[in-house]
C-alpha cells in the first residue's frame, strides 16, 4: 500500500487588538505554533504599538480594527478592547468570515449575548470569550475529583476577591462609568471567581446582593458582598472589593466527602497549590486513587487558547462558549437588580 499521510492543518493567524491585557494573549498565542500564528498586532497608541509590534517579528501592525477585518490571512481576531465596544466588533468579524476571541465582560446584557448567538448561527463562525482562570491546574483537579464521584455533595463554598484598583486605573476615561466598562467590581472583576464556582459547582438558582462604592469616585462598586444558592441547593458567598490592600483571591468548597481550599494569589489562585482535605480514611483512598488519574495540561490564557486550537481542528465544542458568558452575564445581573430592589432574585 502508498505510505498515505495526513499532514496538519496550516497554523490559523491571529491578530490581537489592544495591546494593555493583549500583550500576555500574544505571548500565550505564539507559544502554539501548530495551531496559531500571531499575524497582526494592533492599537490606536502608536508607541504602544510600535513597542509590541518589534517584540513580534513578522506581525503586521496596525492602528485600526478596520484594516484587519476581512483581511486574508488573518482568521481569528482577539479584541482587547473597551467592554462598550464588544458587541459591534464580534459581529462585525463574525460577518466578515472571521472567528472572535473577547476579553470579559463580553457585552452587558443577556439579550446582546442572545444576539451574537444568533450571528454564530447566521455565519458559522465562533465566539471564544476569555476565562482562563477556570484552566489553572489545582481548579482543574477539584474538577476531576467532582467528575470521578469522590467529592460527595457539596454543601457551601466561599470565595474572596480583595484586589487593589486605585486613581491610575482609572484614568482611561471609559473605566468606572456603566456605559464604558458596563460594570464594576462584580462584572470586571469578580466574575472570574464567579465563574470558577460555577465551573466545578453548577448554576446560579439564586442571589442576593448588596453593593457600594466606597473606595474611589466611580460610577460603578467597587465593594460587594453576595449569597447565592446553587444548583441543588448548595450555599454561597461572594466577598469582592477593590480596597484591599494585600490583594487575594480564595476559594474553598466543603463537600460532603472533602474540603478543598485554593491558595490566595490574587490572579492565579486557580493554579497549584489547592488543598484537599478528605473527611475520612476512605475519602483520602478515593481521592489519592483519582487524582493519580489526573493529566495536567497548559494553565490560564495558554492553557484556553491551546484547547481552542483543538477544538476548532476537531469541529468540537469551545472550552468557553457564549453559554458560558450568557450564565455569568445573568447571574450578574441579577446581583445588580436584587442590590438594587433590596430582594432575592431568581434566575
Amino acid at each position: 500500500m502508498p505510505d498515505v499521510r495526513v499532514s496538519a492543518p496550516p497554523p490559523l493567524g491571529v491578530a490581537v487588538v489592544g495591546l494593555g491585557v493583549g500583550v500576555a494573549h500574544l505571548w500565550a498565542w505564539k507559544r502554539v505554533p501548530q495551531h496559531f500564528t500571531v499575524a497582526a498586532v494592533c492599537d490606536h497608541d502608536a508607541t504602544r504599538l510600535a513597542a509590541t509590534a518589534a517584540r513580534f517579528p513578522g506581525a503586521i501592525a496596525v492602528s485600526d480594527l478596520d484594516e484587519l477585518i476581512g483581511r486574508v490571512g488573518i482568521d481569528v481576531i482577539d479584541l482587547c478592547t473597551p467592554p462598550s465596544l464588544h458587541r459591534d466588533q464580534i459581529t462585525r468579524i463574525l460577518r466578515a468570515g472571521q472567528h472572535a476571541v473577547c476579553e470579559k465582560p463580553l457585552v452587558g446584557s443577556v439579550a446582546e449575548v442572545d444576539e451574537l448567538l444568533a450571528v454564530e448561527r447566521e455565519t458559522g463562525m465562533r465566539v471564544m470569550p476569555i476565562f482562563q482562570y477556570r484552566f489553572g491546574t489545582g481548579l482543574q483537579k477539584l474538577r476531576h475529583l467532582v467528575d470521578a464521584g469522590v467529592t460527595g455533595a457539596l454543601h457551601t463554598a466561599t470565595i474572596e476577591v480583595s484586589w487593589r484598583r486605585r486613581a491610575d486605573y482609572y484614568a482611561a476615561p471609559w473605566r468606572g462609568t456603566f456605559e464604558g466598562e458596563l460594570g464594576g467590581v462584580l462584572l470586571t472583576h469578580a466574575v472570574h471567581a464567579l465563574d470558577m464556582l460555577t465551573t466545578v459547582a453548577g448554576p446560579v438558582q439564586n442571589v442576593s446582593a448588596r453593593t457600594a462604592t466606597r473606595v474611589n469616585d466611580v460610577e460603578t462598586e467597587d465593594c460587594a458582598a453576595v449569597t447565592l444558592e446553587l444548583d441543588g441547593g448548595a450555599l454561597a458567598t461572594l466577598s469582592a472589593t477593590l480596597g484591599s490592600s494585600a490583594e487575594i483571591t480564595r476559594h474553598r468548597f466543603c463537600f460532603a466527602e472533602m474540603t478543598a481550599e485554593s491558595n490566595t494569589e490574587p490572579y492565579t489562585n486557580g493554579s497549584d497549590p489547592w488543598t484537599f482535605t478528605p473527611d475520612s480514611p476512605a475519602a483520602a483512598e478515593a481521592i489519592d486513587d483519582a487524582l493519580a488519574t489526573f493529566a495536567p495540561r497548559a494553565e490560564n490564557f495558554l492553557g484556553q487558547f491551546e484547547r481552542y486550537g483543538e477544538a476548532l481542528r476537531d469541529g468540537a465544542d469551545l472550552p468557553v462558549t457564549l453559554a458560558d458568558a450568557r450564565a455569568a452575564i445573568s447571574t450578574v445581573l441579577a446581583m445588580y437588580e436584587s442590590a438594587s430592589t433590596r430582594r432575592e432574585i431568581a434566575l
